[in-house]
């Protein structure tokens, strides 16, 4: 089984800047991650892509945050980063972190999506 723990939402004026992380754990250990990447959902809208690094390495961003955002990664930790800049009200959601991962407990392996438990981020005029 696979966790992944999310820090770094909170309030912010216009303008500034906040770095959201998110590690993936596992009860045993973690063998490929294929996907991983941020979502979020503002009251009364539908969840979206942030940004994201593909199965192939490469990455996606919404283009609402082109330009502003920047993820990255560090393998060593299972950790991807969300660097915000430039922030808007209009980035002001809930912010969910989602991987594909395999992991194996010495048995059996697992794969599937993961979501954290979402991280707020309030961006005040």
């Amino acid at each position: 089984q696979v966790q992944l723990v999310e820090s770094g939402g909170g309030l912010v004026q216009s303008g500034g800047s906040l770095r959201l992380s998110c590690a993936a754990t596992a009860s045993g250990n973690i063998v490929s991650i294929y996907t991983m990447g941020w979502y979020r959902q503002a009251p009364g809208k539908q969840r979206e892509l942030v940004a994201r690094f593909t199965s192939g390495g490469s990455t996606n961003y919404a283009d609402s945050v082109k330009g502003r955002f920047t993820i990255s990664r560090d393998d060593a930790k299972n950790t991807v980063y969300l660097q915000m800049n430039s922030l808007k009200p209009e980035d002001t959601a809930d912010y969910y972190c989602n991987a594909e991962i395999m992991s194996t407990n010495g048995i059996r392996y697992f794969r599937g999506p993961y979501w954290g438990q979402g991280t707020q981020v309030t961006v005040s005029s």
